[in-house]
């Protein structure tokens, strides 16, 4: 059965901070950045996983990229890393760790992908880290716990999950979550989040105003901060999916990706009241 996707499902399980909290209690996000021209998807990612709520955000970066993102970069953390090994010796401290968004369809994403996936950490994988795996995707189940995440647009999801879509969206979410072992979101007008286990949520408050460039990295990010701060994945993909979505619609025409980070405080204090 789906359910639809409204807070009275998780509000109560949103991780408020208490009057000890201190940053590391509230949970440590990675993100890893693509190269020297390809750093903006990162930036929004890791400023959305600090707006939701994580105590620490990191990101993490060829060298080539570092003098671009040091001077965009103010609460969040900078790491440079020169291969796989390092970013997963880097990463091992992170509650959650994002990885995709403008990280290239390249042996590196792929090799940093695998690295990752040794480790503890929570993962989100998004855009070019699904891509990157479209000629074996059973390489990249087998890497996936019940607690990762995967993001698809509907064409990223065919390149993983090729003819699925012919059952319907909810036949095709259901069945590749179960493929692929872990949560599956599948982006759209009504995004649907599914979890391996057979749970399923349709979203219903989805914006016309997501439709611009880079809004995806942002829910990646939320996804991540949450996953960071111990919500478990089908919880943190509905109460990201749900919030980005609000968050849009209170800003409305005009809105550009960058503004939704800002816009997340709001949608939080809303919940809270």
């Amino acid at each position: 059965m789906t359910d639809i996707n409204h807070p009275d499902l998780w509000r109560g399980r949103i991780p408020w901070p208490g009057p000890d909290s201190h940053k590391h209690a509230r949970g440590r996000l990675g993100v890893v950045s693509g190269d020297a021209c390809h750093t903006g998807a990162a930036r929004l990612a890791a400023r959305a996983g600090l707006r939701v709520g994580a105590g620490l955000v990191k990101v993490f970066c060829p060298p080539d990229a570092a003098p671009v993102l040091a001077p965009a970069l103010e609460a969040v953390m900078l790491s440079p890393f020169g291969d796989a090994a390092e970013l997963a010796r880097s990463a091992e401290p992170m509650g959650a760790v994002v990885i995709g968004p403008a990280a290239g369809v390249t042996q590196a994403t792929h090799d940093n992908v695998r690295a990752l996936a040794t480790l503890e950490t929570r993962l989100v994988l998004d855009a070019d880290a699904l891509t990157v795996f479209a000629d074996e995707p059973q390489a990249l189940f087998d890497l996936l716990g019940p607690q990762d995440v995967l993001t698809p647009h509907e064409a990223e999801f065919g390149r993983l999950f090729s003819g699925l879509l012919a059952m319907g969206r909810e036949a095709a979410a259901a069945e590749a979550a179960r493929r692929a072992g872990c949560v599956l979101v599948l982006k759209g007008a009504r995004t649907l989040i599914a979890a391996p286990d057979g749970r399923m949520r349709t979203n219903p408050n989805g914006s016309p105003w997501l439709a611009t460039a880079g809004t995806g990295d942002v829910l990646a990010g939320m996804i991540g901060g949450l996953l960071a701060q111990g919500v478990e994945a089908f919880e943190a993909a509905s109460m990201a999916v749900w919030m980005h979505a609000d968050a849009a619609t209170r800003f409305g025409p005009g809105l550009i990706a960058e503004d939704l980070p800002d816009g997340i405080p709001g949608v939080l204090a809303a919940l809270r009241d």
